[in-house]
């Protein structure tokens, strides 16, 4: 296992915490189903008929057995189905991935492999991939980052709980911060630095 040497500078001087968390909190409204639903009066079982007279009887007024006001009756003001999703400006995105990215440096949860072999000739061998993981001491809770899309790869941890894959083109900040550990590819942190970087002051 070799090692090598980074400037995690590179992605900014310091963690940028509230455009991270609206970043994080973004992403997590964007997975939300939004599919909850309550019935109301018009929608439960029930008849339509006055239970009793408006007036000189004692009683509080009461409409039919519908009313919110009855064992089964409808919800009043209760959820239906929504959208959560919404988008922050790319710029923002961007801010957000470097500083998730450099909290994971800053923490020394970053291991960069040479290269991880996605299977044997035509088939996926997940074995051999759990090896290098393995040895890399990132076999469990850890985000596996490669500089482009390998179906082979894929295929070959699809099925290893614990573990994500994700293109370096997709990477977003929740998928960073969301698992312990970060177990990425020398080529895929060189586009990330490359499509990442923060300018230097002139």
């Amino acid at each position: 296992m070799s090692t090598r040497e980074f400037d995690e500078k590179v992605f900014g001087e310091r963690v940028l915490g509230r455009t991270l968390k609206d970043a994080l909190v973004m992403y997590e409204a964007n997975q939300r189903a939004g599919t909850h639903n309550t019935r109301e009066r018009g929608q439960v079982a029930g008849g339509n008929k006055k239970l009793w007279k408006q007036k000189h009887t004692g009683r509080a007024r009461m409409g039919t057995t519908k009313s919110p006001l009855w064992p089964g009756g409808g919800k009043v003001f209760g959820p239906h189905p929504r959208d959560y999703s919404y988008h922050m400006p790319a710029k923002a995105r961007r801010v957000a991935l470097r500083s998730a990215l450099l909290s994971k440096f800053a923490d020394g949860e970053v291991v960069v492999l040479d290269a991880i072999p996605s299977g044997e000739g035509k088939r996926p061998k997940t074995k051999t991939v759990l090896a290098v993981l393995k040895a890399a001491g990132v076999a469990t809770d850890a985000l596996v980052v490669t500089a482009s899309h390998d179906s082979m790869l894929a295929r070959s941890l699809r099925n290893v709980p614990g573990l994500t894959l994700r293109a370096q083109s997709d990477l977003n900040a929740w998928d960073v911060l969301h698992r312990k550990n970060l177990a990425i590819t020398g080529p895929a942190l060189e586009a990330l630095k490359s499509r990442l970087a923060v300018a230097a002051p002139a």
